[in-house]
């Protein structure tokens, strides 16, 4: 009818003979713009569309005639996300209309969401208008109401969106935050329809200035100043309810003093929209690019041939393609799309008052190419969320794990659905949300909050440490008893028990005892280097002294008995030196394995940084494991060879025979040794060290328990068990054949 005229419309022929059109402005959408282009396109009318910007129509191989004045949205998505970023919001929903330009948006906007971390929590596609059902929309809004995420992201126009606004009166949604754009424009819509669902809505719209000149020219619209429009008559008396005239069947003119300046945001705003600024470029595109055409024609060929211009409307291509020019405000525009700019975009906040009144506020905005760090900004404060929240809304599947934890995603869904679990002793996480905890470096540790690393404290077994001290007076109070002991044999050297147990023997073991508890001391206090290389060697050749001393005592008591046999050979080994050669030879063996353990790979001052979680253990490095081991193993069988000897000789008869006394202790002594060796592996740092001094303790004092506390007892308790008229008597009780055993041991 547009083209043929308003009669019977004939195709390929044009009945008008006045009011031919040039070009056409029209396609709110896209997809009324490849329909018209369908058909407009027979005729090479230039088609300037004012919908937003569509890359499909871009190609000029099936659009050539089609113009775009829109800006490009290509940076929508990266600006959505980023005030989902900005509001820490990670689980969002998203609703697009189900075609060419809702797939484009949802494509790039997952892509952005993946790159920045925000995970979408369902995606809804809104069917065409023509497959509008009732139970359809009614089902979308029921599985949003569902969804956990609590920001909804909404793509489409007013087309496609229209059937939205109409399933939410079935269905009120009030406790999401819409994300949407000023594409679709909810504000202004059918009487009688609510959007109560989208208060509160935050809304991108592409910036614009403001014409100087629209307001006033507003206030001035009225049906009686343009009463060719019978569009505007219509919008009139619906706006403003105006009564129905019964006789003639259609309302009746009313408010005819009023201005469309009183009406609400619902019926009508006052401020220029985007696509009103597009029409407004395109009907000065259009005058600019007949302009052109009349300066370069003769004004008088026009007049005289007025259809020429109408058949020659294929002209204005070439004119518009190239038009460039600056609008009343300073805008430049141009058709070129290549050169048509991406959107800058204002972020503004829809309000419904509890008294009605609707009205878009300006929270934000967002400038692409501007530089990083203004190119978004959002006024937080001035932001109102709807009566469901006190204070900004959180959107996120998990709620955040803080300092001290990390996430553990839950398997097969999506990466901001997670638990948080603490970091493992010596990690730390210091921000929310770590994907794994940072390791302390080398000498610091994780406090209890496991969010901070603290340097770590050198520590050892010291004398002000309660262990250290206690393992210390024990050492101190052994070594006195020992001396003591020492002092009760001097005092008594010439008495029968003294004389009966080798006095030279006696003498060296209490004096390598009383070493052995002194040796501890050096196992306490800060390690040294000298303190590290005296420790083992002084400890291994002081209890090879002591043992060898046992075993001498044990095979001169062996020596003894034999030599009271009538012919026995064992009488030239009384009263020789054979047991000092005895102890010497052993403790040379031992000093040779020290020397060699010296050599090769002494023990050395060392740091165990691992032990123990808050210190590192100022130790002793034994150096090489396998000296030590040989310096022990050495000790070991000296103790089995005198725990052997005395066990097969504990029976031997006499009064003051100490073979029994002998097997007890070398059975204590090889107790605390063998326990020793798997406890000392299985514990670190000071315990360690502590584990070591307890068995030379232990074992010492098991020696020295054994064997001279029975004879201090008879020594001071018993003197008369101490004397030779008593020996004489058990020997008579048991045999004259006894009683000379022990005096030739003496």
């Amino acid at each position: 009818m547009w083209l043929s005229g308003q009669g019977v419309a004939v195709p390929n022929y044009c009945c008008e003979k006045l009011g031919k059109s040039l070009a056409v402005i029209g396609g709110a959408y896209s997809e009324m713009s490849v329909q018209m282009a369908s058909l407009l396109e027979l005729y090479k009318f230039p088609q300037i569309s004012y919908g937003p910007f569509d890359s499909t129509l871009t190609d000029k191989v099936h659009f050539p005639s089609v113009y775009q004045l829109a800006p490009k949205d290509s940076s929508l998505a990266l600006g959505m996300v980023q005030l989902m970023v900005h509001f820490q919001w990670t689980w969002v929903g998203l609703v697009v209309t189900d075609n060419v330009r809702g797939e484009t948006f949802l494509w790039d906007i997952r892509e952005e969401m993946a790159r920045k971390g925000v995970c979408v929590a369902f995606i809804e596609k809104i069917p065409p208008t023509e497959k509008y059902t009732i139970n359809s929309h009614y089902a979308i809004m029921q599985r949003i109401d569902g969804s956990s995420a609590k920001v909804i992201v909404i793509y489409g126009d007013n087309n496609s969106l229209m059937a939205l606004q109409y399933a939410q009166k079935l269905y009120l949604i009030l406790e999401k935050v819409w994300i949407t754009t000023s594409h679709w424009d909810f504000t202004i819509r059918p009487h009688g329809v609510d959007v109560d669902s989208f208060n509160r809505a935050l809304i991108f719209s592409s910036q614009r200035k403001e014409i100087p000149s629209f307001k006033p020219f507003l206030r001035t619209v009225k049906p009686a100043k343009y009463p060719e429009d019978i569009f505007l008559k219509r919008f009139w008396n619906s706006a403003f309810q105006c009564p129905l005239d019964y006789k003639k069947g259609e309302p009746e003119d009313c408010a005819k003093n009023v201005s469309l300046e009183i009406l609400p945001l619902r019926y009508f705003d006052m401020s220029m929209s985007s696509q009103s600024y597009n029409i407004y470029n395109a009907v000065y595109a259009v005058a600019w690019a007949l302009h052109k055409i009349l300066l370069t024609s003769s004004e008088m060929e026009f007049l005289r041939d007025e259809s020429s211009l109408v058949l020659q409307s294929w002209k204005l291509h070439s004119l518009l393609r190239n038009i460039e020019f600056n609008n009343s405000v300073g805008d430049q525009v141009f058709m070129d799309e290549e050169r048509i700019s991406v959107a800058n975009y204002d972020i503004t906040n829809f309000l419904i008052f509890d008294n009605g009144t609707e009205v878009l506020l300006k929270v934000g905005e967002f400038i692409p190419h501007a530089p990083l760090g203004k190119h978004f900004s959002v006024h937080e404060k001035a932001i109102m969320w709807n009566q469901y929240y006190m204070k900004t809304p959180r959107s996120v599947c998990s709620e955040s794990c803080g300092s001290g934890l990390r996430k553990s995603a839950h398997e097969g869904e999506s990466i901001c659905c997670f638990d948080c679990i603490p970091c493992p002793e010596g990690q730390i996480s210091n921000q929310t949300d770590m994907d794994q905890c940072i390791i302390c470096p080398e000498g610091k540790y994780s406090n209890k909050e496991r969010n901070r690393c603290l340097p770590k404290v050198g520590t050892f077994l010291t004398y002000e440490d309660p262990l250290g001290m206690t393992l210390a007076c024990i050492a101190l109070v052994f070594f006195l008893l020992t001396v003591l002991i020492i002092g009760v044999f001097v005092k008594h050297r010439n008495t029968p028990l003294v004389k009966a147990n080798n006095r030279t023997l006696s003498y060296i073991l209490l004096l390598s005892l009383s070493q052995c508890f002194l040796s501890s001391l050096l196992f306490i206090g800060k390690p040294t280097s000298a303190t590290c290389l005296l420790q083992q060697t002084i400890f291994g050749i002081t209890f090879t002294m002591a043992i060898s001393s046992i075993l001498a005592k044990t095979i001169t008591v062996v020596v003894a008995f034999k030599a009271i046999r009538p012919g026995s050979r064992s009488r030239k080994w009384m009263g020789s030196r054979a047991p000092i050669a005895i102890i010497l030879i052993c403790c040379l063996i031992q000093v040779i394995l020290c020397g060699i353990w010296l050599l090769v790979s002494p023990p050395f001052l060392d740091e165990d940084p691992h032990s123990e979680s808050e210190h590192i253990i100022l130790k002793c490095n034994e150096g090489s494991l396998i000296a030590f081991y040989f310096v022990l193993g050495y000790m070991g069988f000296l103790a089995l060879g005198s725990f052997t000897v005395a066990f097969l000789a504990r029976n031997l008869p006499d009064t003051f025979n100490e073979t029994k006394f002998i097997t007890f202790s070398m059975l204590v002594f090889c107790s605390v040794w063998v326990s020793f060796l798997p406890t000392y592996q299985s514990t670190k740092g000071k315990t360690m060290v502590a584990v070591e001094v307890f068995s030379i303790l232990s074992s010492s004092a098991g020696l020295l328990g054994c064997i001279f506390i029975p004879k201090c007892y008879v020594i001071l308790l018993k003197p008369q068990w101490n004397t030779q008229e008593w020996i004489n008597h058990k020997c008579h009780t048991r045999g004259k054949h006894h009683s000379k055993a022990f005096p030739h041991a003496s």
